[in-house]
C-alpha cells in the first residue's frame, strides 16, 4: 500500500445514491457521530427524492449528520483531490447507474469522482449495491470493480444476529460494511460460535 494509507486521519467520505435503502447512508453517518470520526458527504439528486419516500427525515436533517456537506456538483471540493487525505469512502446505498460510473471512470459528479480519487489512491472503497435480481452487465460491472480494488457489499441480513426490527437489519449491516475501514461500531452483534445442542454435534 503507498504512503497515504499510512496514520490516515480520522474522517470518511460518505456517498449517497438514489437507490432503494437510504437509512443505511443516514446510519452510516450515526455511526461516524458516535466513533468521533470525521464524515465528508455528498448525496445526489435521486437520493433525496428516496428519502422522501423511504423515511421521515427532511433532507436538510439527513444532511445535519453530517460534518462537512459537499455539492453534487463541486468539482473543486476537498474530497475530488487524492492529496486530501481519509480512510476511503462509503457509498450506502450505491444504485446500479453509480456503480456503473465509478466502474468506468467516466465520472459526471462529484459521488463518483470521489469514489474514483480513492480508488486511484489505494484506499479502500465500499459499495453497499442495492439491486436484486443481478443481469450478468451487474456481475461483470462488480467484478471489474473488485479487480479495481473496490469492495462490493451488499446490506444482505445476517440473521445469526436475531434481528428484531428492521433496524437491527440496517445497523448490522453499516457495522459490517464500517468494519471494512477498521471502524468498531458498537451496534454490531458479532458470531461467537455455536450455541445449546448444534454446538454438541458438532
Amino acid at each position: 500500500m503507498n504512503g497515504a494509507v499510512r496514520n490516515p486521519p480520522s474522517r470518511l467520505v460518505v456517498g449517497i445514491s438514489g437507490a432503494s435503502g437510504v437509512i443505511y447512508g443516514a446510519r452510516v453517518l450515526d455511526a461516524l457521530n458516535e466513533l468521533g470520526v470525521e464524515s465528508h458527504l455528498v448525496v445526489t439528486r435521486a437520493a433525496l427524492l428516496t428519502l422522501s419516500q423511504e423515511t421521515d427525515l427532511t433532507p436538510d436533517e439527513l444532511t445535519a449528520k453530517a460534518s462537512v456537506l459537499h455539492r453534487l456538483n463541486d468539482v473543486g471540493a476537498t474530497i475530488a483531490s487524492g492529496s486530501f487525505r481519509t480512510l476511503g469512502m462509503i457509498v450506502a446505498p450505491c444504485s446500479v447507474r453509480t456503480m456503473s460510473e465509478i466502474a468506468t471512470g467516466v465520472t459526471s459528479t462529484l459521488l463518483t469522482r470521489a469514489a474514483d480519487v480513492v480508488l486511484k489512491e489505494r484506499r479502500p472503497l465500499v459499495l453497499m449495491v442495492r439491486e436484486t435480481p443481478f443481469h450478468l452487465g451487474h456481475l461483470r460491472t462488480m467484478t471489474a470493480l473488485t479487480e479495481m480494488g473496490a469492495v462490493i457489499a451488499p446490506p444482505l441480513p445476517a440473521f445469526y444476529a436475531r434481528p428484531e426490527t428492521i433496524a437491527d437489519i440496517v445497523d448490522q449491516s453499516v457495522g459490517r460494511a464500517l468494519d471494512l475501514f477498521g471502524l468498531d461500531w458498537g451496534s454490531v452483534r458479532r458470531w461467537d460460535g455455536l450455541k445449546g445442542p448444534a454446538a454438541e454435534e458438532a
